[in-house]
């Protein structure tokens, strides 16, 4: 009876287990597609108000990248009184920018470094976590261009180097941290990880030594 009952123990545990994991993944389903829908949402809004925007401006060269500052500085002044949300929301934004530059014929690239030099130091001033706003924003810039059939290549140097910028304004930590988060993001796009990351300086070109000049000098003092 004993062994019975241990049996019986041991596969009621089992389905409550079951039964908590299948109720877990519902909810984690649930919320991931809520995530989804709610970052769709950041995009569209962003895009349209930057599209709008600067069609009304009728100065797209000379107001994207002030209105891109100011929409990087909303989002992070929006995390801010809600209290979280930055590293979420900084993808859906920068997608967003870019896609509404690129409505009205706006320059993408330039664009792309200011919205992730405004996110890192954006990110900075609040106590965020620079290196994940920072991947978080080359992620949707990156993801934008390649929405809008832009240059991905060229746009991931842009982003990834006013990421590094940026972040060299707050200290060599920040720098380091933001350099191994997206060495991640380009790893996989050889060009754009050769072309976008600092290279070590090469060394000049070996001259003769001062032996090797000297060496015939010394032979004809011999003779």
């Amino acid at each position: 009876m004993s062994a019975e009952k241990a049996a019986s123990s041991t596969s009621g545990e089992g389905a409550g287990i079951s039964k908590v994991g299948t109720s877990v993944k519902e909810g984690v389903v649930s919320s991931l597609k809520g995530i989804n829908e709610i970052e769709a949402e950041i995009v569209s809004l962003v895009r349209n108000t930057v599209s709008n925007t600067l069609r009304a401006t009728g100065s797209v060269a000379n107001e994207a990248v002030t209105i891109t500052k100011d929409v990087v500085k909303g989002t992070i002044q929006a995390t801010e009184e809600v209290g979280t949300g930055l590293i979420l929301s900084t993808k859906s934004v920068a997608k967003g920018i870019v896609m509404g530059v690129s409505d009205v014929g706006g320059d993408v690239v330039t664009v792309a470094s200011q919205t992730v030099k405004g996110a890192v130091k954006g990110a900075a001033e609040v106590g965020a976590d620079v290196a994940m706003v920072a991947r978080r924003t080359v992620d949707g810039v990156i993801e934008a261009t390649k929405e809008i059939g832009g240059n991905v290549e060229e746009v991931a140097k842009v982003a990834v180097g006013g990421a590094i910028e940026a972040a060299g304004t707050i200290g060599n930590t920040a720098v380091n941290a933001v350099k191994d988060m997206l060495v991640g993001v380009v790893e996989g796009v050889k060009e754009v990880a050769n072309s976008a990351l600092p290279k070590p300086r090469q060394a000049p070109a070996s001259t003769p030594s001062a032996r090797e000049t000297a060496s015939p000098g010394k032979g004809k003092k011999r003779g």
